[in-house]
Order: C-alpha cells, then sequence, then structure tokens
C-alpha cells in the first residue's frame, strides 16, 4: 500500500498540536510493513521538508500555507496530478481540510480519501477580534474547504466523541464515516525531553492563548483574585503563549513563547499543576502531555475534556468564577490526591502512547484496504 501524507501542518507549525499529530501519523504509518508513505507538502526552497517530501515546484512562504490562495493551488493545481503520477492507494489530510479539488471521477476512484478531523472550531467558534470583509471570506473559505473533504472523504478519522458528533451537527452525512482515532502522546519521548528552563520555585501552568475559547482572559482573573486574597499560598502562573494574545494579563503573570518541545517537557515537569479551562477542546493534548510528564491536571468541564482527563483530577465549570477561586484555595492548601499520584499519571497517559495508536491506525488502514 502506498499512502500519502499531507504534512503541510507539520511544515507550518511543527510544535502546533495538529503539527505534532501529523508527525506522528507520518512516523506510524512509515514502520507499518508492506507500506510506503510519501509526504506531500509547499514550502520556501530552503526549507528541509523540501529534501523528503513531494512539493510543487513553485514555493510558498510558511506564514502563507495557510491562505486560500494558496490552499487552492496547492489542493487543485498540484496535488491531484501529483497523486496520480505516484500513484497513492491512500490519501490522508491531516489538517482538517486539504483533500484535492477538481479530481474526475476516475481519479476519485483509484484513491481512498481520509479526512483527519481534529476539530470544526474553524466553522463553530468565531474569533471576535478578526472582522471585515477578509475574515468573512477566510471562513467562507473554511466551511467550503471542510465541506468539500467531508463530501470527498472514504474515512474520516476524529480524535474524540465530542468532534464526532459536533461533525455530525453539522454534516449529518458523514456519521456512517467517521472513525475514533484518539490523539498520539509518545510516553516515551516526553520522559526524555528534557531541556533546562528557568522556572519560579513554584508555579502553576497553562497552555495555549490563541483562541478565545481557550478562556484564558477569564481564568487569569479568577488566578489573580485567589492570588491577592491568598499571596502566601496561590503559586505564581506561567502560561505557555504570547502576551499579545492577552493584551490585559495581570502583570504578575509570566508568559514564555519560542519554545521548542524539549522545553515544555521540563515546563510541564516542574510545573505543581496544569489548569486547562478551554470552553471546547477537540482533543485537549496539554492535559494528556501533561499527565506523561506525572503533573496534575485540573481541567474545566465538557467538550473533550471529559474523555481525556485523568480520574480524580478536579474539574470546574468555565463560566463559575466563585466556584474556580474556590477550587484553587483547596488546590493550594491540599496538594496532591491519592488519585494524583506519579504512578496513576502515567498509567494514564500510556493509554495514548505510540503503540495503541499504531495498533488503531493499522486497523483503520485494513478497513480502507
Amino acid at each position: 500500500m502506498r499512502v500519502g501524507l499531507d504534512i503541510r501542518p507539520l511544515t507550518a507549525a511543527p510544535y502546533s498540536g495538529v503539527g505534532r499529530q501529523a508527525l506522528a501519523l507520518y512516523n506510524t504509518v512509515r514502520l507499518r510493513a508492506d507500506t510506503e508513505v510519501v509526504p506531500f507538502t509547499n514550502a520556501p526552497l530552503t526549507h528541509q521538508h523540501r529534501t523528503w517530501a513531494c512539493a510543487p515546484q513553485r514555493p510558498a512562504a510558511i506564514e502563507g500555507l495557510r491562505s486560500p490562495r494558496e490552499r487552492l493551488r496547492f489542493e487543485r493545481d498540484f496535488l491531484p496530478d501529483a497523486l496520480s503520477a505516484l500513484a497513492i492507494d491512500v490519501y490522508v489530510a491531516t489538517g482538517n481540510m486539504g483533500l484535492p479539488i477538481g479530481l474526475s471521477d476516475v481519479r476519485r476512484q483509484r484513491t481512498r480519501w481520509v479526512l483527519q478531523l481534529h476539530d470544526v472550531f474553524q466553522i463553530t467558534q468565531r474569533d471576535p477580534q478578526q472582522t471585515g470583509v477578509k475574515a468573512l471570506f477566510h471562513r467562507w473559505c473554511d466551511r467550503w474547504s471542510i465541506g468539500h473533504a467531508t463530501r470527498l472523504a472514504d474515512a474520516i478519522w476524529v480524535p474524540s466523541t465530542y468532534t464526532a458528533q459536533a461533525l455530525v451537527d453539522l454534516f449529518p452525512d458523514t456519521r456512517q464515516r467517521i472513525r475514533l482515532l484518539p490523539g498520539a502522546v509518545p510516553f516515551e519521548a516526553w520522559q526524555c525531553l528534557q531541556q533546562d528552563v528557568f522556572a519560579p520555585p513554584r508555579y502553576w501552568l497553562m497552555v495555549g492563548t490563541h483562541a478565545p475559547r481557550k478562556n484564558i482572559a477569564w481564568f487569569l482573573q479568577a488566578w489573580q483574585q485567589a492570588r491577592d486574597t491568598w499571596p502566601d499560598l496561590i503559586p505564581q502562573l506561567v502560561v505557555i503563549g504570547h502576551p499579545r494574545d492577552v493584551p490585559d494579563a495581570p502583570s504578575q503573570v509570566r508568559f514564555v513563547h519560542g519554545i521548542n518541545d524539549a522545553q515544555l517537557g521540563n515546563w510541564y515537569r516542574q510545573a505543581e499543576r496544569l489548569w486547562h479551562p478551554s470552553l471546547a477542546e477537540g482533543f485537549g493534548l496539554p492535559v494528556l502531555e501533561a499527565a506523561a510528564c506525572g503533573t496534575p491536571v485540573a481541567t474545566a468541564r465538557g467538550s473533550s475534556l471529559d474523555e481525556v482527563t485523568p480520574h480524580g483530577a478536579p474539574r470546574f465549570d468555565p463560566e463559575d468564577s466563585v466556584g474556580l477561586v474556590q477550587l484553587m484555595h483547596r488546590v493550594a492548601r491540599q496538594g496532591r490526591s491519592e488519585d494524583e499520584s506519579l504512578g496513576a499519571l502515567h498509567q494514564w497517559a500510556q493509554r495514548y502512547d505510540l503503540p495503541t495508536y499504531a495498533s488503531r491506525v493499522d486497523e483503520l488502514l485494513r478497513e480502507l484496504a
């Protein structure tokens, strides 16, 4: 079997959750018996991915890979002919959209098409800071591209039952083609990923700031209230993300950005707890990465966090500030519970380790074959 794999998410954002999942899928498929994997991407002429991936002759800037124009050029002008020339049996689009446009009926039938859909927030969630005609056009393009990919796909791989239901709510005819593929969290890799960081003696951690659904501003206000009330008890807060995403953040919050996975591993490992207050998550990768590093978590109720949060972890209503402040006080005073031992967290994280992930990928590919 020859499997084509869209690695544009990895090229565009290698340390993002979608980028990490594209890499995990590539490394898994290329080790599969009787399978050849052919990666597809676009990048500047000097980018290292051009040395081992199939790419158009016309280069694209990294920051432009997600633009509608570059996506159209790749998916309509380049991809159909490239897939045909390389006789691809199964093609997987890994970034919520990206299946080829303008296929003839013969080419549609020759290849099995897979859409890896991490979430549908490009359709259901709107950024209030992005307004005007350009933002409206981008939202329309995203909806059309996701809709096109769901119609073409023979199988749609989603990481959680929450994302599956959200997809069915938008596109009811996808129900029979949806398959569950939880995200990969390489357990051994997170044990080895260590690079010194200048961390405070005590701190709580948050990961991710970009989207409004991350609920960061709300959480920071609650943390500031708890910190003002119990200054000797509530730890400092470190946020992995850019401060421009939260312009009104309290001055005591420390933002860290531009780090690699080895540095992130140590930020996880040295934290007293990871807090994840999202209003909506397609999978919740930081929760499992923290667990793999042995760090207890506290998460909002709802969305996919109900599926990936370890048993016994503190939970909270992502709209109840009073309840969150009280929970912060209780957690800071009591520390870890018995359910949050290092062994229990590692056991939970290993449910998403690469052997389990590879077994599921093998099942899904055999179904297509």
